[in-house]
């Protein structure tokens, strides 16, 4: 019976699938693989200060600025990268048909996938660990899950 794994963070995708014939161990093989350009850098990098960056603050011939500083955005930032994740296993699970799958992901960003997950992804997932496996070696990432 095959079986998908997803290994995710906010910067890596990994996807693989786990097949066993009779009388033979089973194999793991990459089905899916890329890198968010979401997820690295820092947020100073990928903003601009489009109001400027030298305005005046404040003082006898300065004026206070306030250009509506996105307090949020890395949330906002982590959720949306969370929900296109979310879109990309679904779109696996459905093509895959399999009609089990294991998902790890770090805590910070695991429960807002599952909260994006159509309802046959939920129902068909299998094991779920709150940990970063993005950098596990293949051979090793069955061992985190049973999957044997």
């Amino acid at each position: 019976m095959d079986k998908i794994i997803i290994a995710v963070d906010l910067g890596h995708f990994k996807a693989y699938k786990v097949t066993k014939a009779d009388l033979e161990s089973p194999r793991i093989s990459l089905i899916e693989s890329y890198d968010s350009i979401e997820g690295h850098g820092k947020l100073s990098d990928k903003l601009s200060d489009a109001a400027g960056r030298f305005g005046m603050g404040g003082g006898k011939n300065g004026a206070a600025k306030g250009y509506g500083e996105p307090h949020n955005i890395e949330l906002e930032m982590e959720k949306k990268t969370a929900r296109l994740i979310a879109k990309d296993i679904n779109a696996i699970i459905r093509k895959e048909g399999s009609p089990k799958w294991y998902l790890a992901a770090g805590k910070e960003i695991n429960g807002q996938i599952l909260e994006n997950l159509d309802t046959v992804a939920k129902s068909n997932l299998a094991g779920n660990i709150l940990s970063n496996l993005t950098k596990t070696d293949k051979s090793d990432i069955m061992k985190h899950f049973g999957v044997e």
